[in-house]
Order: C-alpha cells, then structure tokens, then sequence
C-alpha cells in the first residue's frame, strides 16, 4: 500500500502543469495556443521570454526531485527498486498530466530532477552534454536526446545495480518518444532553433 500511494502522489507532484499556470497566471494566456503548443520550458520561453522559461524549468526539474524525495521517504529506502517506479511516476505525470486531460510535457526537466536526486553524477554530465549542443546547435532537442543518451552508461559506470542501469535506459527511451517528432524535423531540417533574440515573441 505504501507503495502504491507512493506512486500516486508522485505522479500528481509530476502531474503540476508549472509552464501553464505560469502562462495563465501572468499572461492570461494559454501557452498552448503559443510556439510548438508544448507546456515545457522551451516553449513558455519562446512565448515570454527567458526568465519565464528557465522558472518553468527550474519548478519543473524541482517536481522530478520532490517526487522521488516523497517515494523515498515513504517507502524508506532511498535505493530501492520501488523508488525507481516513483521515479518514473513523477515524469509520467509531467508528460500525461491528469490536470491537462493526460496531456503535458516533454519530461526533459523533470527527468533532470529526477537523476538529479538518484545519480547526481549523471545529472551533471547530462547537463553539460545537454548544455553544450545546445549553445553549439541552438537545437533544444537534439541536447536533450543526446544527453539522455548517456545515462545508462553513467550509472552503470557509477556501481548501480542492473536495475538502475535499465531505468537510465529507460529513462532515455522516454525522452527519444516523447521527441519523436523533434527526431522527424531534425532529420528534415524543420527543427526550429532557439534564437535568443526572438524569446518572448510568439505570444
């Protein structure tokens, strides 16, 4: 039972939709009808600016750790495999909110979160593979597919059992779908790169 409340509870943490409260609260506006129509950082960016965006992303990254803190406590073993199942609860929420009809996000931030409570080491070397191809390409999404390509292998390089190695991978797989059709645009050349100097004018 404790698990499953678990689970619950962080998926509805997850399930917080940050970058159309945001939206709303400030703009009256619905980010949805904005950019790309995504509720992720990225978009609320593009439509308000970058403050705007890096405070989604900073609320949206803090719902995968506070979803995993929760799971840990409550089940009271911060490793455990149940853990990872909470985990993944949070950045389910994110991309199916219920809030939003099942709905949401991308889940790059709140995975981000998430890592950044059960392998920091990963959360960093994301984080910069993540950081330099997007300062080097302007392409979002191609730092957040490649990025998360090198979490199974760093947590298995940091001693974690097979578990946890498959959940990086898994972790992974959930970012590749949910860029699906990134990955298409990519491949076609469409991908819209972020131009510093047209944050903030979508809305």
């Amino acid at each position: 039972m404790r698990i499953i409340i678990a689970i619950l509870i962080s998926y509805l943490i997850g399930s917080i939709p940050s970058g159309l409260l945001l939206t709303k609260s400030v703009l009256k506006k619905d980010v949805r009808n904005y950019g790309s129509g995504n509720i992720g950082a990225t978009n609320v960016a593009r439509v308000m600016g970058l403050k705007a965006g890096v405070l989604v992303a900073v609320f949206d990254i803090l719902k995968g750790f506070l979803g995993v803190l929760v799971g840990q406590a409550i089940i009271g073993d911060p490793v455990s495999v149940y853990v990872l199942l909470v985990a993944m609860a949070a950045i389910a929420g994110h991309d199916w909110s219920i809030f939003l009809g099942f709905t949401g996000g991308k889940g790059v931030a709140t995975t981000f979160g998430v890592i950044l409570r059960l392998y920091p080491l990963a959360f960093l070397i994301y984080a910069l593979i993540w950081l330099f191809l997007v300062i080097k390409t302007r392409y979002v999404s191609l730092g957040s597919i490649i990025g998360s390509l090198s979490l199974p292998f760093v947590i298995y390089f940091s001693g974690f059992s097979g578990a946890h190695i498959l959940f990086g991978a898994l972790l992974s797989l959930f970012v590749i779908f949910t860029h699906r059709a990134n990955i298409n645009r990519l491949m076609n050349g469409e991908e819209n790169r972020m131009d510093p100097d047209k944050l903030g004018q979508s809305g």
